[in-house]
């Protein structure tokens, strides 16, 4: 999707929370999962039936991109372990006191079709179509409801059932990204993202990008990743004050050193000229004549060395539209005073 928790409150919360993991990871361990067999999913909602026939009785439904394991084969049906109707990975947006427990996967039979196993020819590719293809209808006002999280599940299914595919980085990022956009939408239109500081402000899990990071070094994708783990950085509203702007340039700053060639380098740059060019303003409206100047000539130096490194890029170009306003005068932060 190209768009697009909580902290413990009291000592006795904090003790109850220590204590469900340990409930719900000794009612995991009593869970029989097939010892081995060739991972899949499938690209359709799928029936589960008791045994190998659609006249049997069904067990459940299989959503697209859930996680399969297949323990037998029998013609054109597929006898599996499937997790049905739950998301698998941590929600740091979970209800604190939520002692639900995740279902068991499921066993039964399926049909065969549409279904993707580690075995299938080309099943990477297959799988990164069904991906981009819920990534669209996501994007799409007329697309299905649950489009993102079905791309963010099949995106993750790629990464996982095949490695070592030349897609599996892109796979893994896209899965990462998805899941990040929706919970960055959702700390958004919550009150706390008017609060200055990071701090105060709904935290976005960080799980799967630090993955990314970790399992893709030095690929484009960590680079990525990175980027977007400056969200949980920034301030909210800035409240007019200069601390925050000073502080999120350092922050992009830093981040154009460590990825000098990456492809979120030039924005970075460009995101930290703004912030100079607002403190510019700030200092300006605070008639301190001596920090506006210098931040007026620390972007010059910033845009400069975006037209140096990225000559061709847009952000240079919105770069240099910044300090011709600085020159000329024109307030880039506040309400222009004649």
């Amino acid at each position: 999707m190209k768009t697009p928790f909580r902290s413990a409150r009291l000592l006795g919360t904090f003790l109850l929370l220590c204590a469900l993991p340990l409930c719900a990871q000794k009612k995991k361990d009593q869970i029989q999962k097939p010892i081995a067999g060739p991972r899949a999913t499938a690209l359709r909602v799928t029936w589960l039936y008791v045994s190998a026939s659609t006249e049997a009785q069904k067990v459940d439904r299989v959503q697209p991109g859930r996680e399969l394991v297949v323990a037998e084969k029998s013609g054109e049906w597929l006898r599996v372990y499937a997790n049905t109707d739950v998301e698998e990975e941590h929600r740091a947006d979970q209800p604190i006191f939520d002692t639900s427990d995740v279902p068991p996967p499921i066993s039964g039979w399926m049909q065969a079709r549409g279904v993707v196993i580690e075995t299938t020819a080309n099943g990477d590719q297959v799988l990164m179509g069904a991906g981009a293809d819920a990534e669209a209808q996501a994007n799409d006002p007329r697309g299905a409801a649950n489009a993102a999280q079905t791309a963010h599940l099949i995106y993750r299914r790629l990464a996982e059932i095949f490695p070592s595919s030349p897609l599996a980085a892109e796979a893994a990022w896209r899965a990462a990204d998805i899941s990040w956009q929706i919970q960055k939408a959702d700390a958004s239109s919550r009150p706390s993202a008017k609060e200055r500081d990071a701090y105060l402000r709904q935290q976005i899990d960080e799980d799967a990008m630090k993955h990314v990071i970790k399992d893709y070094p030095h690929t484009k994708q960590a680079d990525y990743a990175a980027f977007e783990l400056l969200d949980n950085k920034l301030c909210g509203d800035w409240q007019g004050q200069p601390k925050c702007p000073e502080k999120e340039s350092e922050i992009y700053e830093k981040f154009a050193s460590e990825h000098p060639d990456g492809p979120r380098t030039a924005q970075a740059l460009y995101l930290a000229v703004y912030r100079q060019a607002v403190l510019k303003d700030m200092y300006g409206g605070e008639d301190n004549e001596k920090k506006s100047e210098a931040a007026r000539g620390h972007a010059r130096d910033l845009a400069a060395r975006l037209k140096d490194k990225f000559p061709q890029s847009d952000y240079t170009a919105r770069a240099a539209m910044l300090v011709f306003k600085l020159d000329q005068g024109i307030p880039v932060y506040g309400i222009e005073k004649e």
